[in-house]
């Protein structure tokens, strides 16, 4: 430590990866061969340790009074963030009201959070199909008994400047290697350079379709904003060409040599969105999502912050991404989700580009069939510009929502005669069929009937699902712990126990023993672990390898399933008495996502509703007013309760090992919290799951009409929060803007 602050000496401000409230000042390094730069990676010693920091700023002083230590040495020769990306870590951490240090760091991939310098990473190798390889997969009858190889050769073949590793693992898993080797040595594939410059000229475009009249309008006025920050709702119903549109539009903005980035939802989408891009658009896109290996990740953003990529694809994380030439934003499915960060930093990608697009003064695209309320109410306030697609380019138009009312209905594992029957109509119609039931496993409850048992996880309060496969095991969805059922019951002694409800693993096995001459896929988190399994299974959908494809929310995500010309819902009536205000808007998304993935292409599709509710004024809005009345309600309940985006919201989490520890804590946080004659206090109370993983958590809710009154109240509160005697004892969080209360 100095004894002493030289009075001529550069103060920096550095954060480094701990959760301090503001950054700490440090002296420059002692070698003086460089002077430190805002941007710049530095060692810096804390404590009894050492630990990477980052320069966000300089000053001429310190305001604290104790003496400073100095930095141990520089880690990079250049900043590695500029200034626009120092000044969108600022806003993080100022509007999300987090740590710094974990605000700042989140903008860097992951390998350049740790003390080592950011050399250049080794490119991931890259492959393409040779000349006799591209004429081979042009011929309809290519490799007729090797259709895995006939596969990645049509994948290669499309992209002529070459494929990466990674993306061919994402697709086709982890045997893909065995599948190029035998390729390779079939003289149809070869190993090439990884591309560095991205022009139109690189590779071949394929042709663009003929637009329809909606689609050229919203072309034509998206195109009107380009140079200048305009965000615009782009409401199109499913299949209605939303992703042309965007195609058009980057393609404007590649030729005035600008970047786009676009975000997807889910990593799923990524691969299908990357094919399309490159073969309409001709250049190599950057793919950049956690399930990127780490060194190819690092290789995009060092791509993207120099200019040398023009086209960046990836989930929620990308909005971070640096762009040295930014044209365009685009958000699809901007009601999703999953752009909502649950951890740590919880940032909202969807806002974050939109502030973004400001910062960086060009267009931001919002895509949705179902938009956010948040996002049509901005555009009834003319916040944002409000494009609309109405119909599909297809000659039929989006298929009609049907009930079916189950109560007097005798069931098969969920299953009603009207929708078995409508299964077996369309399958001898040679038609696919797509059931969304939101529960995975094969029995959401295991009963006791004699006395009424049903089987708890130990550390959540939650039941246990039962899932079959190569043996029984009772799994807690919240913690992910395990449990071997039990063979009577644990309370009685009695058998057997009841199986209650059924997830997608027992619709499986039922509509097998129901079609026995189907071919079945379940796609849910348990039956894609595997690497590439997702992928194939999409791909074989598309393809029509599938007869009946079953699945959660993942089939909600924006998925092109042409073959597609029944949709059934197994269960409505999971979000119509949701505990979150939000449940009855995601249920409505959901229905509608579903629905529109029947009936894409040539032939007209059917939608089947299954509920008990079939008079809830929910799904009959829905039926009568489509998406937008369904909205509209919506909207009008909202005001009147002045719940967003009537109204702004921040959350106060606690969570301790006893549950009156996390009680007592947001007790002492409330009384602490400065006046607001706009704002009002809500709880605390505790969460409405008290007990996950072992801890109690407990959440305080406050409300303001006003985000800026919101704001500067957090502001005040916050470091009052920090000082209270009992905020050690207790793991918190704040969450601006809360997109889950539960």
């Amino acid at each position: 430590m100095d004894k002493l602050n030289p009075p001529d000496e550069t103060v920096l401000q550095v954060v480094v990866p701990r959760p301090l409230p503001a950054p700490l000042d440090y002296l420059p390094p002692a070698d003086g061969l460089q002077p430190p730069a805002p941007g710049q990676r530095i060692r810096v010693p804390l404590g009894r340790s050492r630990c990477l920091g980052l320069i966000v700023g300089t000053r001429t002083r310190s305001a604290h009074p104790q003496p400073l230590k100095r930095a141990l040495a520089l880690i990079d020769p250049e900043p590695v963030l500029d200034a626009r990306q120092l000044e969108l870590g600022r806003w993080l951490t100022r509007y999300y009201h987090h740590a710094p240090g974990e605000a700042y760091l989140a903008l860097l991939p992951p390998t350049l959070r740790h003390d080592r310098e950011a050399t250049g990473t080794a490119p991931a190798p890259y492959w393409r199909a040779t000349a006799t390889g591209r004429a081979l997969a042009e011929q309809p009858d290519a490799l007729p008994r090797a259709p895995r190889q006939r596969e990645l050769l049509h994948q290669l073949a499309a992209s002529p400047p070459g494929v990466a590793g990674p993306m061919l693992r994402a697709r086709h898993g982890g045997g893909y290697l065995a599948v190029l080797r035998r390729l390779v040595a079939a003289e149809l594939a070869e190993p090439c350079a990884p591309p560095t410059v991205h022009t139109p000229e690189m590779s071949r475009e394929t042709p663009a379709p003929t637009l329809t009249d909606e689609q050229t309008a919203a072309v034509e006025a998206l195109q009107a904003t380009l140079g200048r920050f305009q965000p615009t709702l782009l409401e199109g119903v499913t299949g209605s060409g939303k992703t042309e549109v965007y195609l058009q539009l980057a393609r404007r903005v590649l030729a005035a040599g600008g970047q786009v980035l676009i975000l997807v939802p889910e990593i799923a989408l990524t691969p299908q969105l990357l094919e399309r891009f490159r073969q309409r658009l001709g250049v190599a896109v950057a793919a950049l999502h956690s399930g990127t290996p780490a060194g190819e990740r690092q290789r995009w953003w060092q791509a993207a912050a120099a200019g040398r990529v023009a086209v960046i694809v990836g989930t929620r994380s990308a909005v971070l991404t640096p762009l040295a030439r930014p044209g365009l934003i685009i958000v699809d499915e901007e009601h999703d989700g999953a752009y909502k960060q649950q951890d740590g930093l919880r940032y909202h990608a969807r806002d974050v580009a939109v502030w973004r697009a400001r910062q960086l003064g060009v267009p931001v695209v919002l895509g949705s069939a179902t938009p956010s309320l948040e996002s049509l109410h901005n555009a009834t306030r003319g916040r944002y510009a409000h494009l609309h697609l109405t119909a599909r380019p297809t000659p039929h138009p989006p298929p009609a929502l049907r009930l079916v009312d189950v109560r007097a209905l005798p069931l098969t594992d969920g299953l009603s005669p009207p929708l078995l029957q409508a299964i077996d109509r369309h399958l001898a119609a040679a038609g696919q069929i797509l059931l969304f039931q939101n529960r995975r496993g094969y029995a959401p409850i295991l009963r006791c009937h004699a006395c009424g048992w049903t089987a708890g996880c130990e550390h959540c309060d939650a039941r246990l699902t039962l899932h079959r496969g190569t043996s029984e095991r009772l799994i807690c969805h919240h913690c992910t712990r395990r449990y071997a059922p039990p063979t009577a019951c644990p309370a009685c002694a009695a058998t057997p126990l009841d199986m209650i409800g059924f997830g997608t693993a027992r619709l499986e096995e039922t509509l097998a023993d129901c079609f026995p001459q189907a071919r079945i896929a379940r796609l849910d988190r348990d039956s894609t672990r595997r690497a590439g399994t997702l992928a194939q299974l999409l791909t074989a959908a598309r393809q029509g390898e599938i007869d009946i494809l079953i699945g959660t929310q993942m089939l909600a995500k924006g998925h092109d399933f042409p073959r597609v010309t029944l949709a059934g819902v197994i269960d409505a009536d999971h979000g119509l008495f949701g505990a979150d205000f939000r449940a009855g808007e995601r249920m409505g998304q959901l229905i509608v996502q579903v629905a529109g993935r029947a009936g894409r292409a040539a032939s007209a599709g059917e939608v089947l509703i299954q509920t008990h509710h079939p008079t809830h004024p929910l799904l009959q809005t829905l039926l009568a007013g489509g998406y937008p009345g369904f909205a509209a309600a919506l909207l009008a309940e909202r005001e009147a309760a002045c719940w967003p985006p009537f109204s702004h919201l921040a959350l106060l989490r606690a969570e301790a090992s006893r549950p009156a520890q996390a009680l007592a804590f947001l007790t002492a946080a409330a009384e602490v919290l400065p006046s607001a004659p706009t704002a009002q206090l809500l709880g605390p109370v505790p969460a409405p799951m008290e007990r996950r993983q072992g801890r109690y958590r407990a959440q305080l809710l406050v409300q303001s009409t006003r985000r800026e009154v919101l704001q500067r109240l957090l502001h005040r509160w916050l470091p009052g929060v920090r000082a209270l005697p009992t905020a050690g004892r207790v793991r918190w969080s704040v969450d601006v803007e809360p997109q889950d209360l539960l």
